[in-house]
């Protein structure tokens, strides 16, 4: 696929995970997505050409491919979804690819090194890696050790998450997060669309952030604080100018009541636009949850994210969805900043309904709403007014 233009741009898809029993992520689901987001976008140049790569059999295929797209001297744009594992005689990092067993790592999965020495042929600031990947518990305690790198010159965005103890086949839901963005039109820099795509995927996880001038670095782990900004996703209107950046520095700034009318503005638009209902409109209402968190409302911030989560399962997104088990997320953690024990008490029987549906990752999360409910119920209705009328 070649879009014309002036600076030419390549953008690989490589996606990859054995197809035998140890598959630990569906590499794979990733790629529809990802097709449909504007060649330009995924190659960051006018004139680019995409190529794709789905669960590819041997690794002197993947690494033809790789050495053909390196030696392109415009921009190149990797994206890497798939698994980790650590071969047993060498201790090396691997890829594993469709044909790859515990038995035949080292001879059906790419080596992370022939990756690296790959791009470092090429210019410096000239590549751009972003990977969505899972690791077998020795792959996981070599990366979350020593880190994962491409060597110098190379920008490296990305999520490597431990393989699931029970068995479940995991999703590249990073990079999901970054062709949701770009298919509805947003352009946020890599560094934001980065830090929004580790928000809305929480969970136990190694995060990667090397940028512009980074020669090396540690990664950096999920409990890392994340700016605290509304999610740099899409825009409602057709005009190309993303809103974000204004509504958060209104914010930054104090000036909530201006952050929360501009975002309702767009949410209007959105519905007007797309529908009710639409990703768009929702996504709207997930900024004015956060707008409401930054304002340090968390009664308007729990009603918001209790609504966003309620239009994602009215969607028909499952409750195990990551969309859905963060909205509701959210709103538990801002029903838990309520002081008021009335208004606290009011918003319980949704989110005890919400939590029902949707117990999330965290075990235990219905019973600890229902436990501070139990709680809230001791405290009298009029305490509250009491305790102001009591002269200081």
């Amino acid at each position: 696929m070649l879009i014309k233009g002036q600076e030419p741009g390549t953008a690989l898809l490589l996606a990859a995970a054995p197809a035998n029993k140890s598959r630990l992520i569906d590499a794979a689901s990733v790629l529809p997505g990802l097709a449909a987001v504007p060649p330009a976008v995924l190659a960051g140049a006018a004139e680019a050409t995409v190529v794709e790569l789905a669960d590819p059999l041997d690794p002197q295929t993947v690494l033809t491919r790789v050495r053909a797209v390196a030696a392109a001297p415009g921009p190149l744009f990797l994206y890497v979804a798939g698994q980790l594992h650590v071969d047993g005689k060498q201790r090396q990092i691997h890829l594993a690819l469709a044909r790859t067993t515990p038995a035949s790592l080292r001879y059906t999965a790419l080596p992370w090194a022939w990756l690296a020495h790959e791009l470092r042929m090429r210019a410096p600031g000239t590549t751009t890696v972003l990977a969505d990947l899972a690791a077998d518990p020795g792959a996981w305690q070599r990366v979350t050790g020593e880190g994962l790198t491409l060597g110098p010159g190379v920008r490296l965005y990305g999520r490597i998450v431990p393989s699931s103890p029970r068995g479940r086949t995991l999703a590249p839901d990073y990079l999901k997060v970054y062709a949701e963005v770009w298919r509805a039109g947003a352009r946020p820099s890599l560094a934001e669309l980065h830090a929004y795509a580790v928000d809305r995927t929480p969970g136990d996880a190694l995060h990667l952030a090397l940028g512009d001038g980074v020669q090396g670095g540690a990664p950096v782990p999920a409990a890392a604080p994340v700016p605290a900004a509304p999610p740099s996703a899409p825009s409602a209107g057709t005009a190309g100018n993303d809103p974000h950046p204004a509504i958060l520095a209104a914010a930054n700034a104090g000036r909530h009541g201006e952050a929360a009318s501009m975002a309702a503005v767009w949410e209007s638009e959105a519905m007007r636009t797309y529908g009710a209902g639409s990703l768009e409109a929702v996504h709207w209402l997930e900024v004015r949850a956060d707008l409401a968190r930054l304002a340090a409302e968390p009664v308007r911030s729990c009603e918001l994210w209790m609504a966003a989560a309620q239009a994602r399962l009215a969607r028909r997104q499952t409750t195990d969805d990551t969309d859905v088990q963060g909205a509701v997320d959210r709103a538990h953690h801002q029903w838990e900043q309520v002081r008021d024990p009335e208004r606290a008490r009011s918003l319980a029987p949704s989110l005890v309904a919400l939590r029902r549906q949707v117990p999330g990752l965290q075990r235990g999360a219905l019973e600890a709403v229902q436990r501070r409910l139990e709680q809230l119920q001791d405290i009298p209705a009029t305490s509250r007014r009491t305790r102001s009328a009591v002269p200081g």
